[in-house]
């Protein structure tokens, strides 16, 4: 028993070693190329350790105004989640601590939200957009990254509320506390988890979004990221060195937040599944 518990054991190491293996050479090879020249590469396109290691494609990179698309990609994340976690967070309490007869069809209903296909809304989106006077600034994509933003955080903070103890509402409810200062004072310092959920998840899709900053934007000051590394594709050929350059350098906030709150995004997400 104790040889077969062993032999398990082992299996699932070298099982893991293996994943480790396969799901961290395309990172290393991204990394590693982006210290290639372009003719090593062409030379030595699978090579992990460059022979000579080169930063020409990281300054090239900058040259090419990567620094106005990463501050434009900062700005409108950071903007569109601090949103996001106000709006879902305020949604989300009388959805499920409060006693109401539409309660639950009003929560199924941001629920389907999640269900309307996003390329289904970009002729609608860059109308208004236009009319509004919006086109063509990175303001424009702080609308549609709210609202398709919304449903799912609205659900991940309702399961995280319907946790919390009522007998702690009922207390303060016996000091004289309203809503706001039940909201404020015990409903949102109890759901961390939650918020460093929405925050993570709302943030690395909105940082890799595309679609809706190749509608609504057009001025290359104005690009976001991911619409910027376009700029790496000619006409016949494409900078591979200095492609793989910009997008290590764009990862790099990605990779820093699942080091600090993986956990978190894990306990978030599968908070509320299971009730005892």
């Amino acid at each position: 028993m104790r040889i077969g518990a062993i032999s398990n054991k082992v299996f699932l190491y070298v099982l893991a070693a293996v994943l480790v293996v396969f799901t961290s050479y395309p990172f290393l090879y991204m990394i590693a190329t982006s210290f290639k020249t372009m003719k090593e590469f062409f030379v030595n396109p699978f090579t992990i350790i460059p022979e000579m290691f080169t930063f020409e494609q990281y300054a090239s990179v900058f040259e090419m105004g990567l620094t106005h698309y990463f501050v434009n990609s900062i700005i409108i994340s950071v903007v569109s989640v601090a949103i996001v976690v106000f709006v879902a967070a305020l949604a989300s309490y009388p959805l499920s601590r409060l006693k109401f007869r539409l309660n639950r069809p009003i929560l199924l209903l941001f629920i389907v939200g999640m269900m309307i296909p996003i390329h289904a809304s970009l002729i609608p989106i860059f109308v208004m957009s236009n009319k509004a006077g919006f086109y063509d600034t990175i303001w424009a994509l702080l609308g549609p990254y709210v609202a398709f933003a919304l449903p799912i955080s609205i659900f991940i903070f309702s399961q995280f509320m319907e946790e919390i103890p009522r007998e702690m509402e009922e207390a303060a409810e016996i000091d004289g506390a309203g809503y706001w200062k039940i909201f404020t004072s015990i409903i949102f310092p109890n759901i961390k988890p939650a918020i460093s959920t929405v925050v993570i998840y709302n943030f690395v899709h909105i940082w890799n979004e595309f679609i809706f900053a190749l509608v609504l934007i057009q001025t290359p000051e104005k690009m976001t990221l991911p619409l910027g590394l376009q700029k790496f594709y000619g006409e016949f050929s494409v900078n591979v060195p200095g492609l793989m350059a910009a997008l290590t350098l764009a990862s790099i906030p990605l990779i820093a937040v699942f080091v600090f709150a993986q956990e978190r995004v894990v306990k978030g997400l599968t908070s509320g599944s299971v009730k005892g």
